[in-house]
């Protein structure tokens, strides 16, 4: 995804709606919230659950351009860029947009799904136990 979308122009489209730096905290860099909201939109993430995968999965952070050593947006802040998009109509051009992109680049995208595969143990169950 790097390569084939022209994340530049996607973000001048967005930058004119997008918070200034001013008095109180520095907004996060509008690529990497407009990443953020591409991958919350192909793996159909909540913004609770896009927090945690920025945490826990290092390819998320990655491709945001996020580290821990730094702040990683909350679920606030990713919701509520969510929401900038949605007020000023941009979210819907956009997917069309990329969508568009990624069909002349040979490229299929489809909604995913991420699946905790945490393996625990439990008590092995009792009818086993007459066998």
């Amino acid at each position: 995804m790097d390569q084939i979308l022209p994340w530049q122009n996607m973000v001048e489209v967005i930058e004119p709606f997008y918070p200034k730096a001013g008095n109180g905290r520095r907004p996060y860099p509008l690529e990497t919230m407009l990443r953020i909201h591409c991958m919350q939109h192909w793996y159909n993430l909540s913004d609770g659950a896009m927090e945690d995968a920025l945490y826990e999965i290092a390819s998320m952070r990655l491709f945001a351009r996020l580290s821990l050593d730094s702040a990683l947006p909350d679920r606030t802040t990713i919701m509520n860029f969510r929401h900038l998009l949605e007020q000023h109509q941009l979210a819907r051009q956009l997917f069309k947009t990329i969508n568009r992109w990624l069909a002349e680049a040979g490229v299929m995208m489809t909604q995913g799904t991420l699946v905790d595969a945490t393996i625990i143990e439990a008590p092995s169950s009792t009818k086993n136990k007459e066998q």
